[in-house]
């Protein structure tokens, strides 16, 4: 089967939705990072899985940004990003 847009924009929202999973104590301590890794879609095809995360809006937020390409290549085949702020307690 051949790797789509489609298999690598739902890695992409996979990772971000495990990143989105974290509490705030949780990713300030891993802020700033990145990595990388070779993973496979659920199809079984090997992709580059690349994520950031990033301090953001003076150290009140945390941006987490994700690209998931064929191993190999430079620009991403899907990306995505979403900025994640502490839950204000009420």
């Amino acid at each position: 089967m051949a790797l789509t847009p489609d298999d690598l924009a739902a890695m992409v929202e996979e990772e971000l939705d495990q990143a989105q999973a974290l509490s705030w104590e949780e990713l300030r301590r891993i802020t700033p990072w990145g990595d990388s890794y070779i993973a496979l879609t659920p199809t079984g095809e090997e992709v580059e899985v690349e994520r950031n995360y990033l301090w953001s809006e003076e150290g009140q937020a945390v941006q987490i940004e994700v690209s998931v390409r064929r191993p190999g290549e430079r620009d991403p085949g899907a990306f995505g990003k979403v900025t994640a702020r502490p839950v204000s307690e009420a």
